[in-house]
């Protein structure tokens, strides 16, 4: 059976190493102006420090693709020709596009390096993928929209191109991300295709018929209305022996503007379930489809994967995703060797709280080759004072039960799953 790759989003670069520490093969980053998925604020790749996100993910030895995929007017052209010194430097293994002219400017300008053509260009047969090999793609990124036995006949009419597609993460109401719902209610100010979206898919509508405004009447009955337009989270963990099968190249994870944690942890359950595959087609799933429970999602679908996508794809009663198991730390290296400092002896952790911790609560462990459950065994200040909490966004020394092999990427959740959807 063919290698395949699992892609997972790099917000930051953070995210990257934890994203290729926890199994990925390859990351896809973005820059403001130029990327679908590009945040305002926080720690962010930037044209600043693009080669270095780029040199980050080849030093951990996975592959780096850069998103230039927002629809392009004639501003966003000059401002590219303006920037592509600093995109050749930064020495990428693909740039992902969607746009015939960042096409033209790319290819001309740096030839060497691969171009991946977005699944915002909603390529959904074979004849579209064999276009866009002629212009010189190396991989297709398929439309979400595909059911895999389409996708298995474009790998037989078209065999020598490589394919991608999503395998997990929040979809769009509009075809393949062509939406411009944003645009019209923030009156042309956030457009949804440049990387501003304010997704009003997710919002809660009610209804007002003409002759009567004022007149709320509920679309379906509850007392914060419907999320009407908002789809639930894709999910195709079960779904992994049928897509390798099917001739998949790369899988690939969406959620750049997700947590440390999300990346992590689905990063995890996807390597597993994908080496797991490989050693053995008929493997069992389930267990990876639990895993991912424990991360944000608004309930799980195949979407259009099985050719059978009907209204049990939306999420009419939440907008926002929510995690099967609580994000409780992440442990902080202070040290060469990856623990923290031993003022208070070897078996206390400096940790960063992202939420309440008590002592003597049960939690799970993980990192990139481990996962158990442990108890909160002791709680110190930088005093070493003994305290019984830990506040969300402290920093305190905790000492476990059980302590991880290797601390440095380690991350702590609670225990089980809930508010499955």
């Amino acid at each position: 059976m063919q290698d395949v790759e699992l892609l997972m989003p790099a917000g930051n670069l953070e995210k990257l190493e934890y994203a290729v520490k926890y199994g990925a093969n390859a990351v896809y980053l973005g820059v403001v102006d130029f990327s679908l998925r590009a945040m305002r604020k926080g720690s962010l790749i930037t044209m600043d420090n693009l080669k270095q996100a780029v040199d980050l993910a080849h030093s951990l030895g996975a592959k780096a693709y850069v998103t230039i995929n927002i629809f392009a007017f004639n501003n966003d052209i000059k401002l590219l020709e303006a920037s592509l010194d600093r995109f050749k430097d930064a020495n990428p293994d693909a740039f992902i596009i969607s746009d015939y002219g960042i096409l033209n400017l790319i290819k001309r300008n740096i030839p060497n390096v691969d171009l991946h053509i977005s699944t915002q260009t909603n390529t959904l047969n074979y004849e579209s993928v064999k276009f866009w090999k002629d212009l010189g793609a190396s991989r297709v990124i398929l439309a979400r929209e595909l059911p895999i036995e389409d996708i298995a006949e474009i790998r037989q009419k078209v065999p020598d191109i490589e394919l991608e597609c999503f395998v997990h993460g929040a979809q769009c109401v509009s075809f393949s991300g062509r939406c411009l719902l944003s645009d019209y209610f923030s009156k042309g100010e956030r457009k949804a295709n440049h990387g501003n979206c304010t997704q009003p898919c997710r919002w809660s509508y009610k209804l007002v018929e003409e002759t009567r405004p004022g007149e709320y009447l509920e679309i379906k009955q509850d007392d914060r209305g419907s999320h009407i337009l908002s789809p639930k989270d894709l999910c195709l963990v079960k779904q992994l022996p049928q897509l390798i099968d099917a001739g998949v190249d790369s899988l690939k994870v969406e959620g750049r503007t997700k947590s440390l944690y999300y990346v992590s942890a689905v990063a995890k359950a996807y390597r597993h379930a994908i080496d797991d595959v490989l050693k053995n087609s008929s493997a069992d799933m389930e267990k990876y489809f639990i895993e991912l429970q424990k991360v944000g999602n608004r309930g799980y679908t195949t979407g259009f994967a099985l050719g059978d996508n009907n209204g049990d794809s939306y999420s009419y009663d939440i907008s926002k995703g929510l995690a099967g198991a609580d994000f409780l730390c992440e442990f902080r290296s202070t040290s060469a060797d990856g623990k923290s400092k031993l003022e208070f002896g070897e078996d206390y952790y400096l940790v960063k709280i992202k939420n309440k911790m008590f002592l003597g609560d049960e939690v799970e462990i993980i990192t990139p080759d481990e996962q158990f459950t442990a108890k909160v065994e002791g709680i110190k200040n930088e005093e070493g004072e003994d305290l019984p909490l830990g506040n969300t966004n402290d920093d305190v020394y905790l000492k476990f039960s059980q302590a991880p092999k290797d601390p440095k990427y380690a991350l702590v959740r609670t225990i089980g799953v809930k508010n499955v959807h």
